[in-house]
């Protein structure tokens, strides 16, 4: 019993951290979903009113809160995918025998991680720009007429896609890298000697062996993309005609523009209920194919 009592005593300061600064506040924004909380309830308590899920209801039928919706699923199903396969690429490059200023690369992909982003979004502002831009630039060198990246709705969340998977490709990176370092080489030299070409060798020896540390990548991934504010934000206030509006820009217009609190965390629950349920069915989807 003493291990015990000496482990409850190392972990309790951080318990009572995350039941104070976690829980406590989780707790408070679901009462809060259930009710009317806004401006006046701020100001005097007695003005609040308990609603039940009255919340919830109006937001099921408000056309902008499904507009915001698709354009969070559209940016995650774009995003995810490509933010993967381009970490994975830079950890295969990385991680091969031939790359040289291993540790260079690493410090150069990682760098846009701990960059702030408004700096980041004042490049790439440049960068999209429609008459100076380098990317329309590099347009014009080939023939092809330019683009209005940040004012067309059609491109804006192209855009905005690019731009994360950028910025954010390189924590996965270092993450898929030190997945592919822990691969025996052994496995490798055994699939050559039974004549496996690069491809077999990725399929049937890289990708087993980093199996569970990419699900891990994918929830992760899937979870910082559902939460998109900060790149609309800043770079097109939501606009085109509302295409890179996103749940958390919903939530956010909700809570600090129109005060209406009550309803930006019904808005948090919802989202949290629909990650929930895809981080459900990436863990069925893997267990099935780590079962096969």
């Amino acid at each position: 019993m003493r291990p015990q009592r000496a482990a409850w005593w190392f972990v309790t300061p951080a318990l009572i951290v995350i039941g104070v600064f976690f829980f406590l506040p989780v707790l408070a924004a679901l009462a809060m979903s259930l009710t009317d909380f806004d401006l006046y309830a701020l100001n005097d308590f007695g003005d609040l009113r308990w609603i039940g899920f009255e919340n919830y209801s109006r937001l099921l039928r408000e056309p902008l809160f499904w507009k915001a919706l698709g354009n969070t699923l559209y940016f995650v199903a774009l995003g995810v995918p490509l933010s993967i396969g381009v970490s994975l690429g830079a950890a295969l490059l990385v991680n091969s025998k031939v790359a040289k200023l291993r540790g260079l690369f690493r410090t150069v992909y990682f760098a846009p991680v701990v960059t702030t982003l408004v700096a980041v979004a004042v490049v790439w502002r440049y960068i999209f720009h429609t008459r100076y831009g380098f990317l329309n630039y590099s347009l014009a060198s080939i023939g092809l007429d330019p683009v209005d990246w940040m004012g067309d709705p059609r491109w804006a969340m192209p855009a905005i896609v690019v731009l994360a998977v950028w910025k954010n490709f390189g924590y996965n990176m270092i993450i898929l890298l030190a997945a592919l370092q822990n691969i025996p080489e052994d496995l490798y030299e055994a699939a050559r000697i039974d004549g496996a070409s690069g491809w077999q060798q990725f399929r049937h020896v890289t990708l087993p062996g980093i199996g569970p540390v990419l699900l891990l990548v994918s929830i992760l991934t899937m979870t910082g993309y559902f939460q998109l504010f900060a790149e609309p934000y800043v770079m097109t206030e939501g606009g085109p005609l509302q295409a890179t509006y996103s749940v958390l820009y919903f939530m956010f217009d909700e809570g600090f523009k129109w005060w209406s609190l009550g309803r930006a965390s019904a808005v948090a629950f919802l989202l949290f209920v629909l990650m929930f349920l895809v981080t459900l069915v990436q863990l069925r989807l893997g267990r099935e194919r780590s079962g096969a």
